[in-house]
């Protein structure tokens, strides 16, 4: 795909990006095999890892986890009241939408214990293995500390089309609103009214600004990462598409991903 060629007037030393489609047309730029850091685009991996071990029956969405009154349903859509980085919370859950690392972190901590198994092992076992992702892991936290390659994420990216580790109307419930009308921060982006998130997914919806294109579809969903990564499908499109660069997010972000995805989805609709 000749708009995948825009990766190289990024202004990073290394960038990778790739595309999928829902009828198996696959093209991609840059060094497929190189590991990246993934910053946030490891929620998604840890949302799909979680929503595997609900149909496995570990755990359910709508049991206790982290503070009082929040479920595991509230860490998955950062509505559990729980601040970004910390422990602590700072609001009634289902009240706000408060992106947090933390609620992510119990989320981890909370499978753990549910299944006897480190996070970490039950990802690369649930996901990671069955995908062929061999390229990729999980060291430290599950809301931040993925690695991955741009091609293991393009295997993820497919199976966010057709998913073979999931039911559909599971993922479709994962990638619709959750808590709708609340308000919250999106990183990067400032405060969206509303702020919707599906179940460890960001959705389109109509947020301006936003990281994907002003062409998106409303019901794209994905994510993107301070480590200057993104993974976005817009199930419109029939498409999936994921770059991976070695600067951190910022506005040369801001300006470049949007104009990318829309050159993208262009080509794509021809």
């Amino acid at each position: 795909m000749q708009s995948l060629e825009l990766i190289d007037g990024w202004p990073v030393t290394t960038a990778a990006a790739g595309v999928v489609t829902a009828d198996g047309r696959r093209a991609a730029r840059g060094p497929g095999d190189r590991p990246f850091a993934l910053a946030s685009v490891t929620k998604p991996l840890a949302a799909y890892a979680v929503l595997i071990a609900v149909e496995e029956g570990a755990v359910e969405l709508d049991e206790p986890a982290g503070p009082e009154g929040s479920t595991v349903r509230h860490l998955l859509a950062h509505a559990s009241g729980l601040a970004f980085e910390e422990d602590r919370v700072v609001a009634p859950p289902g009240t706000r939408r408060l992106y947090s690392n933390a609620g992510f972190e119990v989320l981890g901590a909370h499978l753990a214990a549910a299944t006897g198994i480190p996070f970490p092992e039950y990802l690369r076992q649930a996901v990671l293995e069955p995908l062929g992702m061999s390229g990729s892991g999980l060291a430290g936290s599950p809301a931040k500390d993925g690695t991955s390659t741009p091609d293991d994420l393009l295997r993820f990216a497919a199976e966010l089309l057709a998913p073979r580790l999931l039911a559909r109307e599971t993922l479709d419930e994962a990638t619709s609103v959750v808590f709708p009308g609340l308000d919250g921060v999106l990183p990067g982006f400032g405060h969206q009214r509303p702020n919707d998130w599906g179940l460890g997914f960001s959705l389109r919806d109509h947020k301006s600004p936003h990281w994907t294109g002003a062409t998106s579809s409303p019901r794209t969903f994905g994510h993107f990462g301070q480590s200057g990564t993104f993974l976005w499908v817009d199930p419109d499109a029939g498409a999936a598409c994921v770059a991976l660069t070695d600067r951190l997010f910022g506005p040369w972000a801001a300006e470049a991903w949007p104009r990318f995805t829309d050159a993208v989805l262009s080509e794509l609709r021809g």
